[in-house]
């Protein structure tokens, strides 16, 4: 979708656009002289989700949709066991136990950001403060097992600062990946595609962290723009 059209006018795209920088402003400058940990992670996170959402609600009335028709959600879905797994299991005692059991062999599966469109699960996006390699590896499991239960449903990682390596820093849209990140979805067969979302221009650097003053890094309107037309391409039908 170009945002340059559809509903409203640019001011109140505009509007709402600083309205997110403003609290990405006031989140992470008030970080500045925090050293827990755990405080920084939980501030970081939520803000990520805030933002996620945020971007979601301006897409879809930006592209003039009914309101009532979104819908976020949380919880866990009931991921249940492969039925060609249990045909395979060797041990029969094993075998029989499971097929006995049948009902109870189910895994409970979440995400941060769970996006319904007239009560029909459509768009799943995971919210990292940045991402790497290994945190790639388990973002892609999860999708193909929710994938699993929902057939049609579409996937988004959605992070401030990427440590992906290619250009996902660059904030193109499309990026073109890394060969690192392209490699590990690749694994997961075609069917299971995670759009990759970065807020924040330039590659993370482990010393050099955004909520320390000297390292800062401004959120820029081109970069919520490329957000926005990236979440406008999920949630178009």
């Amino acid at each position: 979708m170009n945002v340059g059209r559809a509903l409203g006018s640019a001011s109140w795209l505009d509007q709402q656009l600083c309205a997110a920088i403003s609290d990405y402003e006031d989140t992470v400058s008030g970080l500045f002289e925090v050293t827990a940990g755990g405080t920084l992670r939980s501030a970081k996170g939520k803000l990520v989700e805030r933002l996620a959402r945020r971007l979601v609600k301006i897409a879809w009335r930006w592209a003039d949709r009914d309101d009532d028709a979104l819908e976020f959600r949380s919880g866990k879905h009931r991921v249940p066991i492969n039925r060609e797994y249990v045909n395979e299991i060797q041990n029969p005692v094993v075998k029989q136990h499971v097929i006995d059991n049948i009902d109870s062999y189910t895994y409970g599966l979440g995400c941060d950001v769970q996006c319904y469109v007239n009560d029909e699960f459509k768009l799943a996006i995971e919210c990292k403060a940045y991402s790497e390699a290994a945190m790639l590896k388990r973002i892609m499991v999860d999708a193909s097992l929710l994938q699993s239960v929902y057939p049609e449903l579409r996937f988004a990682l959605f992070q401030l600062e990427s440590q992906l390596g290619g250009d996902y820093s660059d904030l193109t849209h499309p990026p073109l990946g890394s060969p690192s990140a392209h490699t590990i979805m690749s694994q997961f067969g075609v069917d299971v595609s995670v759009s990759v979302i970065t807020l924040l221009h330039g590659e993370r650097h482990v010393k050099r962290p955004i909520h320390r003053r000297e390292y800062y890094k401004e959120l820029q309107l081109s970069g919520l723009r490329n957000a926005l037309d990236q979440l406008s391409d999920l949630l178009a039908d």
